[in-house]
């Protein structure tokens, strides 16, 4: 049985004025197949698919079965939470390149099988690549229905939606009804207007994200954490189990009135809201209000979402914008890296050459929070890990960073250190002070290697005398 269109819907609610009818007509004449609507795509096109939630399903198939009929079309995306068709189908990617400006674990896989790029960005900067300097001859994304207005909403993913449609020669819209309707904000949504097909999904589920359970390691650093958190702050939580720790152990806590600015939204805010702690009431700014960017996690974490007017929906570049950041008293950025070294070069993105996500907001965030009256910015990690290859437990924190190993924050913008050896602050140290709070937290171990390391590198205290 078929369903019937929005249009259809909007008509039968007896929505009969002029400007009503005008978007109802409107509907109809550009509502489209999958298959008609990708026939947009050309040969040599650059096409975006969005980020994270606003990935498409129906369009995503029906550009893969035109692949014997196009070639060398460049596709943008990111954190995609689903396998995509054009990589199923085209595995000499000869009619499709695509290429991801944040991993996701199915992403890194592709990447290591030779079917994904990498876009480098800092977070904040995505819309201006989109509004400055990239083309997008078509942009295909996953929406929210249309509401009464015209509007199409951009639900779990703002990020830098709003640019890329801004630039598209041509978008396209795949309305799916399970996408709650995110309030703004800013940029979260698109007119029809501004649309030229509308395809009716599949409607799948949002694709959900599963809460790892917390490790001992988790824990000890989350409770190092916890302390350092005053009544009234500002938390952003990064990607990843650890810091979703610190948000449980928020949310257990006594702490009250606290705030959320973040790029991610999470469960870990769901938690705290839930506990009575969130209340977004001694924010300087958006007060009464908890600011997010892009969103996944739980199929409630959505229902909360939805027509929400607690919770704010930006673009990248107010959400990440350190300057922003900054004018939040008691700014907390919580966030994990791979790696560390003795200099304080933070690693959050790659293991060697190897990528595994990429740099996001951290470096927004930990920049931002520092700047904050109150602020404070903590990197986690655990000190150690288990090399898969030959099952031997290997440092985090070494010497330097391995060759080739992506820098995701400069030793000159890390502040507070955490490892389940306890917690340093890095900021304005010299060298030698760096080197022996950062050794001071390593695994117990490794210390005496990381001190002989040192000393080959030239790190010294006093003159012919060796570090520590």
């Amino acid at each position: 049985m078929r369903r019937p269109t929005y249009a259809e819907i909007l008509a039968e609610m007896g929505l009969r004025s002029s400007a009503a009818m005008d978007i109802i007509q409107e509907y109809k004449q550009k509502l489209t197949t999958p298959e008609k609507a990708v026939k947009a795509v050309r040969s040599g096109d650059w096409v975006d698919y969005g980020f994270c939630q606003t990935v498409c399903v129906a369009l995503d198939k029906a550009l893969a079965s035109r692949k014997d009929e196009l070639r060398d079309v460049k596709i943008r995306g990111g954190l995609a939470m689903r396998p995509l068709e054009i990589l199923k189908v085209d595995p000499e990617r000869e009619a499709f390149t695509y290429s991801s400006w944040h991993f996701s674990g199915y992403e890194r896989k592709m990447h290591d099988a030779g079917l994904c790029n990498y876009n480098p960005m800092i977070y904040r900067n995505k819309p201006l690549f989109y509004r400055n300097n990239l083309d997008v001859d078509v942009a295909m994304l996953q929406v929210a229905p249309m509401d009464n207005h015209g509007y199409f909403n951009f639900s779990a993913t703002n990020s830098a939606t709003r640019a890329i449609v801004e630039t598209a020669k041509i978008v396209i819209v795949e309305v799916n009804e399970n996408m709650p309707q995110a309030m703004g904000g800013q940029e979260e949504n698109i007119h029809i207007s501004d649309v030229a097909y509308i395809v009716e999904g599949e409607n799948p589920s949002l694709v959900e994200l599963p809460s790892a359970a917390p490790s001992d390691i988790d824990i000890k650093v989350a409770r190092m954490i916890v302390e350092e958190i005053e009544d009234g702050s500002t938390i952003q939580l990064g990607i990843g189990g650890m810091p979703n720790s610190v948000g449980a152990m928020i949310a257990e806590s006594d702490l009250k009135d606290l705030g959320m600015h973040t790029e991610m939204l999470v469960d870990a805010y769901l938690a705290l809201y839930k506990a009575g702690k969130l209340t977004n009431k001694c924010k300087n700014i958006d007060k009464g209000k908890g600011v997010w960017t892009f969103s996944s996690g739980s199929k409630e974490l959505y229902e909360w979402i939805d027509n929400n007017p607690g919770l704010a929906s930006y673009p990248v570049d107010y959400a990440n914008n350190p300057y922003v950041i900054a004018k939040l008293d008691k700014m907390i950025a919580i966030n994990n890296c791979v790696g560390v070294d003795l200099l304080g070069q933070v690693s959050a993105e790659s293991a060697g050459t190897r990528h595994i996500s990429g740099t996001g907001g951290q470096l927004d965030f930990s920049s931002g929070a520092y700047s904050s009256r109150g602020g404070k910015s903590f990197i986690c990690l655990a000190s150690t890990f288990t090399d898969r290859a030959t099952g031997q437990v290997r440092s985090r924190i070494v010497p330097t960073l391995a060759a080739g190993e992506v820098v995701t924050d400069p030793r000159t913008q890390v502040h507070y250190l955490v490892t389940e050896w306890g917690m340093v602050n890095l900021a304005g140290r010299s060298t030698w002070e760096r080197a022996e709070l950062i050794i001071s937290i390593a695994h117990p171990a490794f210390r005496d290697e990381l001190i002989r390391e040192a000393g080959k590198m030239n790190i010294w205290r006093y003159k012919n005398k060796q570090l520590m």
